[in-house]
């Protein structure tokens, strides 16, 4: 397994104030991003090497409590800054009046370097 959530957290962090991975607890504070890791598993191994590579799948939430499309845009950009690949953006169901938007990304992660590629 290799960790890339605090990389991702930190590059979110240098353009967007209020960042976390946990729910949210200031609805005050807009917009809110939410990075959440939904898989981080063995891509390829060899007989050599238990883990070679890694696939990685992360979730981002953002609420806005207007418009979600400006955030969303910062958040391609800085994603797709680090490798990554956008696999879904889709709004999602609020029974409050905010605005909320999934984003996935993924991608793999050769284990002997930071590099991260779309296979």
């Amino acid at each position: 397994m290799k960790n890339i959530k605090d990389k991702i957290y930190d590059a979110l962090s240098a353009v967007i104030e209020h960042v976390t991975d946990t729910y949210p607890a200031a609805w005050a504070d807009l917009p809110a991003v939410q990075l959440t890791e939904e898989n981080n598993s063995v891509y390829e191994q060899t007989n050599t090497c238990i883990e070679e590579k890694a696939r990685v799948r992360y979730r981002i939430d953002i609420w806005h409590n207007r418009s979600t499309s400006e955030t969303a845009l910062v958040v391609d950009e800085v994603i797709s800054a680090l490798g990554l690949v956008r696999t879904a953006c889709m709004d999602a169901p609020e029974p409050g009046q905010l605005k909320h938007k999934v984003m996935r990304y993924e991608g793999i992660i050769c284990m002997d370097s930071d590099e991260v590629y779309w296979s």
